[in-house]
């Protein structure tokens, strides 16, 4: 199993837009995320700090129904 990188929320948001999903809203430092074409997948919440704990983002990849690897490759 790969590790994950240790990114900030923005890497996160950039990554996150190249699988197709698109900024619905933003309030405060938190960002909100929905997948353009395939509604049934979760909507993302990805706060806009320096450093994105590790546990976060293995959920944000999990919600996003890809593997470590194919996220670690998207960077």
């Amino acid at each position: 199993m790969s590790k994950l990188p240790i990114i900030s929320g923005e890497k996160a948001v950039k990554c996150f837009e190249k699988l197709g999903y698109v900024i619905v809203r933003q309030k405060g430092s938190h960002i909100r995320m929905w997948h353009e074409s395939d509604k049934s997948k979760k909507p993302l919440t990805i706060p806009k700090h320096k450093v994105l704990g590790k546990g976060l983002l293995r959920k944000l990849v999990r919600d996003a129904e890809i593997s470590v690897e194919e996220f670690n490759e998207l960077l």
